[in-house]
């Protein structure tokens, strides 16, 4: 059995599979922002009441958080100092000399102030070259000054990252022993063990990160696995990454950067897992909760990864799940600007007060409220009943927030709202595929989130995507992603060799040496070694170039020049397939070697149902009034989803109705259940 425990903006989702029988129970709880740890007991509890069974029975618990992202743009993250190379404290500061990317031309506009304010960061002297060899020795005295200065300043972290650390880390070693006498133990991160790459800048900013997020991470921890043990005993807790795999909680707490777009990551999983369910290929993974949209691209099965992601203009440079995120949820907040224009976000009501609908004491419109007044979410049966919705609310907050200021009807107000967010929602997708190269005609648009179903039909018709597919406990699906997902660790080294150059013995033992870091990390997981998957990478350039481009390279017990070259001719090609040329003759240069270790959970043994002799209409509960842009109001059926048989198939408008979400079958749209109990939704007459 695996549970998994996805923290949201507006709920606390989890989720328990008997991987048995295949069976999942399910549940929402409120996040509880005053302390996160609360809302992720209560969900655990639930789940075992439901399922009847004991904490023992459970033999992996994940858990997917937003506390590190919240943390960054929230500004909430530790008093941290800095030690650099002197004449270097300015790199944080001076960045790539580059305006944020969203305002290009914007000659006002500026960049985020650094994590680290000027008088905390200090230089030292000593001086490692570009081949790692020791031109200036470390003056341990300007050390213990500058860690003696910190105490003083009465920091909570430090970071160390000096030049070309990554080729020889020994002068950021030794710091790391002085500062850990001086500064009591504080924790210390040193950019040779969090991001041993070249690019000072951007593995500065990584560093940097892990020590800003870690005294909030640990605490964090600390606070939620004391709890849990306190009561249900000794448990062993994973922590979902934004790599698409996990670590235990006690990793956790050193290498807290690891975590940024935890919770997103698993529903990237999760899409992809759906994807090679129902043989869909590509797809979008569409993660609509209270507070945001997350989307994701899943090609050829696979979640795509960068190693160039960030929060709010801070880059990360480490492997993780490629997400957009956009300010487009639930509880996103309608309002009018002086210009007399309507706007959905990026400001969400949360859970706390939460939409107006819901009766916490919200005040504002959101989009949950629009959902509401249209008739698309029934009152008393949201989350199963057991959050009773109050339409006249929703109806007062969007009459004095929306209706009356723009002069229009109640409805046709609440329509604008749900028009605008999926207008903002089909951008996202849209500058995360389309301006990708990708073709969305060949993509499902996959939903998860509680309110991505009520949307996703007109959102894939405005894109004319293939279809949309509604999983199962489509409301949780993100926590679904975190129990399919692997344990997983990423090994980086830079190696800046030209091809001819290489001697394939020593790229070899490059690769070996990460693995055997690896394998070491995973044993420590309790992994055994048949369930260790080894993966090899590189990112090659063109000689000249700027950036690189990450290339698979098989695993090998051996390496021979024939394999370099096979490896050159790889990156040819796919350069060609990315920017759609190549230089077969230019020199190539490789950049960075890596290593993904996983330690590989046991697949999920889902029961695939054939078709049932059960009617359509037995699973269909009450006919309702639904407001339709243009058409006005309808009376539509509403299906109980439990109650659709396999192979059942629907036709639009209706509302197909479970505990924790509600999907929109739209004029023109059909849906039918797969017997993975998926709801197929698709266009008629798609030409």
């Amino acid at each position: 059995m695996r549970i998994g425990i996805d923290v949201g903006g507006t709920f606390t989702d989890v989720v328990l599979v008997d991987n048995r029988t295949g069976i999942f129970q399910y549940t929402k709880t409120p996040t509880t922002h005053f302390d996160l740890a609360e809302g992720v007991l209560t969900g655990l509890r639930d789940i075992l009441k439901m399922a009847n069974v004991p904490i023992g029975d459970v033999d992996y618990i994940i858990h997917g958080t937003t506390i590190g992202t919240n943390a960054i743009v929230e500004g909430g993250g530790a008093r941290v100092g800095l030690i650099t190379t002197k004449g270097f404290e300015d790199v944080l500061e001076i960045r790539r000399v580059a305006r944020p990317k969203e305002a290009a031309f914007d000659f006002g506009a500026d960049n985020p102030p650094p994590l680290i304010p000027r008088f905390l960061r200090k230089g030292v002297t000593e001086r490692i070259d570009s081949q790692g060899n020791v031109t200036v020795p470390l003056v341990e005295e300007d050390v213990r000054a500058v860690c003696a200065y910190f105490r003083e300043q009465q920091v909570d972290a430090l970071v160390v990252s000096l030049l070309f650390s990554f080729l020889n880390p020994a002068h950021e070693k030794k710091i790391a022993e002085i500062s850990r006498e001086i500064l009591d133990g504080i924790p210390v991160s040193l950019s040779s063990e969090i991001c041993p790459e070249f690019r000072e800048y951007e593995r500065t900013c990584t560093t940097v990160m892990n020590g800003y997020l870690g005294p909030v991470i640990r605490d964090y921890m600390n606070n939620l696995t004391k709890r849990l043990s306190s009561e249900f005993g000794e448990l062993t807790l994973h922590i979902m990454q934004s790599n698409g795999g996990t670590m235990t909680a006690e990793a956790a707490k050193d290498h807290s950067s690891h975590l940024i777009n935890s919770g997103p990551a698993g529903g990237a999983i999760a899409a992809a897992f759906v994807s090679r369910l129902t043989g869909n290929e590509m797809a979008v993974g569409a993660d609509m909760g209270g507070t945001t949209f997350d989307i994701s691209i899943i090609d050829h099965n696979l979640p795509k990864t960068t190693t160039w992601g960030g929060v709010t203009n801070y880059p990360i440079k480490l492997p993780m799940v490629d997400l957009k995120t956009i300010g487009a949820g639930g509880g996103s907040i309608a309002w009018v600007d002086e210009g007399g224009v309507l706007n959905v976000g990026p400001k969400s009501a949360g859970s706390d007060p939460g939409p107006a609908g819901y009766g916490w004491g919200g005040t504002l419109p959101t989009v949950s409220d629009a959902n509401l007044v249209l008739g698309r979410l029934n009152p008393k049966y949201f989350l199963g009943g057991k959050l009773p919705l109050y339409p006249e609310k929703a109806r007062a907050a969007i009459e004095a927030y929306v209706a009356r200021p723009m002069n229009l009807s109640v409805e046709e107000a609440a329509a604008g709202i749900i028009r605008i967010v999926n207008a903002n929602m089909a951008k996202g997708i849209s500058g995360n595929s389309v301006e990708r190269g990708y073709d969305l005609r060949e993509f499902a648009l996959i939903t998860m989130g509680g309110a991505a179903a009520l949307h996703a039909a007109e959102i894939a018709r405005d894109l004319s995507m293939a279809r949309v597919i509604v999983p199962a406990m489509s409301g949780n699906f993100s926590a679904v992603g975190m129990v399919v997902a692997d344990i997983q660790h990423d090994y980086v080294r830079t190696y800046a060799s030209k091809r001819r150059n290489i001697d394939p013995k020593n790229l070899l033992d490059q690769f070996k040496d990460m693995e055997a870091e690896g394998k070491k990390q995973l044993k420590e997981e309790n992994v055994t070694e048949d369930r260790i998957e080894i993966t090899w990478s590189a990112d090659l350039r063109y000689e000249g170039q700027s950036w690189e481009l990450n290339t698979p390279i098989s695993t090998s017990e051996n390496l021979t020049e024939q394999d370099i070259s096979k490896i050159v001719n790889d990156f040819h090609a796919l350069h060609q397939q990315v920017y759609s040329y190549s230089e077969p003759e230019a020199v190539v240069e490789f950049i960075n070697l890596r290593v993904r270790m996983k330690g590989k959970n046991p697949p999920l043994s889902l029961t695939h149902e054939s078709k049932q002799g059960l009617s359509v209409e037995d699973s269909k509960k009450v006919m309702r009034p639904v407001y339709f842009e243009g058409k006005g109001w309808e009376e539509v059926p509403v299906y109980e989803r439990e109650l659709l048989p396999a192979g059942a198939a629907v036709r639009g408008p209706c509302i197909i109705e479970e505990t924790i979400s509600t999907a929109l079958v739209p004029h023109g749209f059909t849906g039918s259940i797969d017997g993975y109990r998926n709801l197929i939704i698709e266009q008629e007459n798609r030409g």
